[in-house]
């Protein structure tokens, strides 16, 4: 992240000693901010009202992330409604900034185009929200059709029978036209190198668990269908397969030492 010139840090009503304990039992290697009064919390109104103030969460902010810029000015925020769900950085950082972090990389090569499968995220949690790219690059010469051509063939990705999580629509990127001079037609198209993403959503616990192999990994499978066209003739329909393989980690439920917990009602952890 340094070397794109982003950084990262997390506030939480936490006093510092706890945080410290956190980040040295969790290996943490980024900043940890404390607002253990929730000053700072309530100004941006984050605070979660709900939470009785004779409650140990009395305090508490609703979960998500600001996006910040060079002065400090906040340019995006993402909150998510049910606090039992989350969208990861990892994800934000792949959608907005078009980082990639490496996670469940693979690769499959055609005659037509080669496409890179991969992940947001390695390990994900129960919950989470996390982002799944294909990364293609045609062939010379080649293009295939994208969404809303009218007699052809388009682009699609589908997932197979998806179990443990929720797909989200395919975001696709901005397509160029091409005119098709033999045929006085001008068609939507993607070719060169374009990327197409999608953000899936964890199922809780319960429904997820079923799905996960004796290694405690998620195997999520999809199908990338085009039909590849040069400047000469169209090629016979593909179904490429595209995997991801994220390995799962429970929550971490273990709290602080009895005697780093402030009172309660008073912000404690």
């Amino acid at each position: 992240m340094q070397e794109q010139g982003l950084g990262l840090a997390a506030i939480s009503y936490d006093t510092p000693a706890i945080l410290a304990n956190f980040a040295q039992r969790k290996g943490i290697q980024f900043t940890l901010l404390s607002d253990p009064e929730s000053k700072f919390i309530k100004q941006l109104g984050l605070m979660n009202e709900s939470v009785p103030a004779d409650s140990f969460a009395y305090g508490v902010p609703h979960p998500g992330t600001f996006i910040l810029d060079a002065s400090g000015s906040i340019v995006s925020k993402e909150f998510d409604e049910d606090y039992r769900e989350r969208t990861t950085v990892s994800n934000l950082l792949t959608q907005k900034f078009n980082l990639r972090t490496g996670a469940a990389e693979s690769m499959v090569t055609t005659k037509h185009l080669r496409v890179t499968a991969s992940a947001s995220n390695a390990v994900i949690r129960a919950g989470e929200h996390i982002r799944l790219v294909l990364d293609i690059e045609m062939m010379p010469k080649m293009h295939v059709y994208a969404p809303g051509v009218e007699g052809y063939i388009a682009i699609d990705w589908t997932m197979k029978d998806p179990k443990g999580f929720e797909p989200r629509p395919v975001e696709w990127p901005a397509s160029k036209k091409l005119r098709l001079e033999a045929i006085q037609e001008t068609v939507p198209v993607y070719d060169g190198r374009f990327s197409l993403q999608r953000e899936i959503v964890l199922a809780p616990m319960p429904k997820l668990q079923p799905f996960l192999d004796a290694n405690k990994d998620l195997i999520i499978e999809g199908t990338l269908m085009y039909q590849a066209c040069d400047d000469r003739l169209c090629y016979i329909p593909q179904k490429v397969p595209v995997q991801w393989k994220v390995h799962f980690e429970p929550h971490d439920p273990q709290r602080v030492p009895p005697e780093l917990r402030k009172p309660v009602g008073k912000s404690s952890q």
